[in-house]
């Protein structure tokens, strides 16, 4: 008999799924999607995920083989943990807290990760805070037997370019296959909402959709909201649009919560304004889209632009979307500093596997294997989940990837623009000027609002607690912290990527 044990995700394919495995349409979603993973391990073994299209982790219990078996999704979009314990026996679960609450979990600080946290701003690997917790990476399953544990590697990302097709080839292709993952993306019994920000991803979601009614997230400060664009671009389209103003109160306010439901310490200053979205969107509707994804497999970041002249030097710096503190500045303010833990060495791996491959699918391939899972899809799941929010990413999809994976670099950028097939396909059902705005990001005040001393006063506090001195040469940090607030709005990350840390482990480490 096999028992789901644990299961998080939405199955998009699951029609076609019951009609192959005999299972009835007529069960509840819950019901369902567990008679898949059933009958899914059953008839295809260890291989099952080559069948399945959405986002998932889980785990089954094979009764008659005494055997565990735990996957993660092809991309990592929803996170799975495991814990070996003195004992010798297996934690697992979706959720840090549920293994930390378990017996046998031992609570240690694993402090080589702030290393690299203090560069990436994300737990970037498989390694966690947490001593000897770590995370199953993204298309890998893990088998538990005789207390003995086997991970394999099922799925990894393989770029085979095909210089046959032209950019209009490319943008149908694109647009055919967006257009059957929405067809999945929700039920016919469930309706949705979508974040549209007004730039290309989540404007061609929402015109793909079948949505009534868009969300949006704005400030006061007029340079760094998106909102006008969004209500412009929803109006264009014939939706409704909500805008949910983030003030620097209700901002600072919400950040011991959003740490503590990360799980883990995150310095995507964006992840507190995504936070406050999922908590006002879940006061109307139970799924929301979200657009991310295209970025990463269609070369939507400007830097990416950059990467014929950074050629072979890339392997030697380049380790994610983010990397703001050297070595020497980690050194300068860490009181325990290793200088065989570098962040380098985590992408190492992946540049061994991309060999031969020309620079823009380097950093792509850095980006879809260490950013995404370590940061995009972390924030996304935990956020939504501790809103009581559903997201479902349609543009994160195999059959996407397929059509990235085959494209050739100068479709995906050019001295002019990013994502250049990506947005010719979007073109299809937006307007051009919105299909091909310049990509702005979920940008957030943060970097003035930190300045001003009707907000930072839990920074300061921070900087200069006992813990902090635990950690950290506390004149260095707050020399970092003062040329901030003078007018160096460059240290503004840094100030941030240490303040997340010391919320979290206060969080975790003081208050519990």
């Amino acid at each position: 008999m096999i028992k789901v044990q644990e299961y998080r995700g939405h199955i998009r394919n699951w029609e076609e799924l019951c009609e192959r495995l005999g299972i009835a349409l007529t069960l509840p979603r819950e019901e369902r999607e567990e008679a898949i993973l059933v009958k899914a391990y059953e008839t295809w073994g260890y291989e099952l995920a080559d069948h399945m299209h959405g986002m998932f982790a889980f785990a089954l219990w094979d009764d008659e083989e005494k055997k565990l078996f735990c996957l993660r999704d092809q991309f990592g979009t929803k996170p799975f943990y495991y814990y070996e314990t003195a004992e010798g026996d297996l934690l697992y679960g979706t959720t840090i807290r549920q293994i930390m609450e378990q017996p046998g979990f031992v609570k240690e600080l694993n402090e080589e990760m702030l290393q690299i946290y203090l560069s990436l701003t994300y737990v970037a690997g498989e390694n966690t805070f947490f001593r000897g917790l770590k995370k199953l990476l993204p298309g890998r399953y893990l088998v538990w037997q005789d207390g003995k544990m086997e991970i394999v590697r099922y799925w990894k990302p393989e770029f085979h370019p095909d210089d046959r097709k032209s950019l209009e080839d490319w943008a149908d292709e694109i647009h055919m296959t967006v257009q059957e993952v929405m067809q999945e993306v929700v039920s016919k019994d469930e309706t949705a909402e979508a974040f549209l920000s007004g730039g290309v991803d989540s404007s061609y979601v929402v015109a793909m959709s079948d949505v009534d009614m868009t969300d949006s997230c704005g400030y006061d400060e007029e340079r760094f909201d998106e909102s006008g664009l969004a209500k412009q671009t929803a109006d264009i389209l014939g939706r409704g649009n909500r805008r949910c103003r983030i003030t620097p109160e209700e901002y600072f306010e919400i950040v011991p919560w959003v740490m503590y439901h990360m799980e883990q310490p995150l310095g995507d200053a964006s992840a507190i304004a995504f936070a406050i979205g999922c908590k006002e969107t879940a006061k109307h509707t139970q799924i929301c889209y979200s657009g991310e994804g295209s970025d990463e497999f269609f070369g939507g970041y400007n830097m990416y632009r950059n990467a014929e002249r950074y050629g072979e030097n890339l392997k030697t710096f380049y380790v994610g979307n983010t990397n703001i503190m050297k070595e020497d500045e980690k050194q300068k303010i860490l009181k325990k500093y290793d200088p065989d833990v570098l962040p380098i060495e985590i992408a190492a791996p992946i540049y061994e596997e991309t060999e031969g491959l020309d620079p823009l699918t380097k950093m792509s391939d850095v980006d879809i294997q260490i950013w995404l899972e370590g940061d995009i899809y972390l924030n996304v799941d935990k956020m939504s989940h501790a809103a009581g929010l559903e997201i479902r990413m349609p543009l994160t999809d195999r059959r996407i990837f397929d059509i990235a994976s085959r494209m050739p670099s100068c479709y995906k950028v050019n001295e002019e623009q990013n994502k250049v097939a990506f947005r010719t396909a979007a073109a299809k059902v937006i307007p051009e000027e919105i299909a091909f705005r310049k990509k702005l990001g979920f940008i957030v005040p943060i970097r003035i609002w930190m300045a001003d001393d009707r907000y930072n006063r839990d920074v300061k506090e921070k900087f200069h607690s006992d813990y902090a001195k635990k950690f950290f040469h506390l004149d260095e940090i707050n020399a970092i912290l003062e040329d901030y607030i003078d007018g160096n709005s460059d240290n503004w990350r840094k100030v941030w990527t240490i303040y997340t840390f010391l919320v979290w482990y206060e969080e975790y480490f003081i208050k519990r």
